[in-house]
């Protein structure tokens, strides 16, 4: 799990990011043993710009666009190799944790709509796939249980009824604070250009869901915003 995460960081340190993503993953698979089991968790970053109409699943062509999908998609070739392993590939996780980045764009999105009460948006219409910190935690106790049945194999970790644009999700913070203002930023591109639909129906035939609704991920994230006096450290 320890890794340079994101592509900004990855971007503002980027032989660290090698480092950390990539090498030292290569000299752990080179000093594991047979017997030994893996769970990778990497990201979905790495399909890069999907096809408009066609949902990304694990056979589809991966893209990254960025260091960190680079470094990702690198180490989990290298982990794969090894049939002992599993690989998770995750949404873009949101909701609250001692230490969360306010960087990912639910999270963020709420963040600035408590705090600032609007948000910019560039390029509405990039599609993206989500899922609760707390199913990525489940996910692994699952894969833990199941490991024998989910060896060898790649899935797609994310929520299914999650697959939005970025306008879509603005809208959804909007119903539970209506005096959020969305302006959406014509001729200005996004620095993120990653824009896809990603399929999780692999995982979910083999018996896991993820269960925590977008919609209850927000009203979680706007009552920690307004209530908590916690100090909120970015690694960004």
């Amino acid at each position: 799990m320890a890794g340079l995460v994101g592509a900004p960081l990855c971007e503002k340190n980027k032989k660290e990011a090698i480092s950390v993503n990539l090498e030292s993953i290569k000299y752990m698979m080179k000093n594991f043993k047979r017997h030994n089991k893996i769970i990778y968790l990497t990201t979905n970053s790495g399909y890069g710009i999907g096809e408009k109409n066609k949902y990304c699943d694990e056979r589809s062509p991966l893209n990254p666009i960025s260091l960190y999908g680079t470094t990702k998609v690198d180490a989990e070739k290298v982990v794969m190799k090894n049939k002992n392993s599993i690989g998770f590939r995750l949404a873009t996780v949101f909701g609250y944790s001692f230490r969360m980045r306010t960087d990912l764009l639910v999270n963020n999105f709420v963040y600035r709509s408590v705090h600032e009460k609007k948000i910019k948006i560039f390029e509405p219409h990039f599609r993206r796939n989500y899922v609760h910190i707390d199913d990525v935690v489940d996910g692994i106790l699952f894969s833990i249980l199941n490991f024998n049945k989910l060896r060898s194999q790649i899935y797609n970790l994310g929520l299914s009824s999650a697959n939005l644009t970025k306008i879509m999700l603005a809208k959804k913070i909007k119903k539970q604070l209506p005096f959020l203002k969305i302006s959406v930023i014509k001729n200005r591109k996004d620095p993120d250009q990653r824009d896809y639909y990603v399929s999780n129906k692999k995982i979910e035939k083999k018996g896991f869901a993820a269960k925590v609704k977008l919609e209850d991920g927000i009203k979680e994230l706007i009552s920690v915003f307004t209530n908590s006096n916690e100090k909120i450290i970015n690694n960004y």
